[in-house]
């Protein structure tokens, strides 16, 4: 939900609806590195700027 009172409230929104896409066609199980390149892309797909 986003709550314009707060600053980073849309970019907050953003970055959980990417891990949770991640989470949900990944799965669980794998290695904490598959999960940071695979949020990595997904970062890239939703036009969101970030550095590993």
């Amino acid at each position: 939900m986003i709550d314009e009172k707060y600053k980073y409230s849309t970019i907050t929104y953003k970055i959980i609806g990417c891990s949770m896409e991640v989470h949900k066609f990944l799965g669980n199980g794998f290695q904490e590195v598959i999960y940071q390149r695979a949020l990595e892309e997904e970062f890239y797909m939703q036009g969101i700027s970030a550095v590993r």
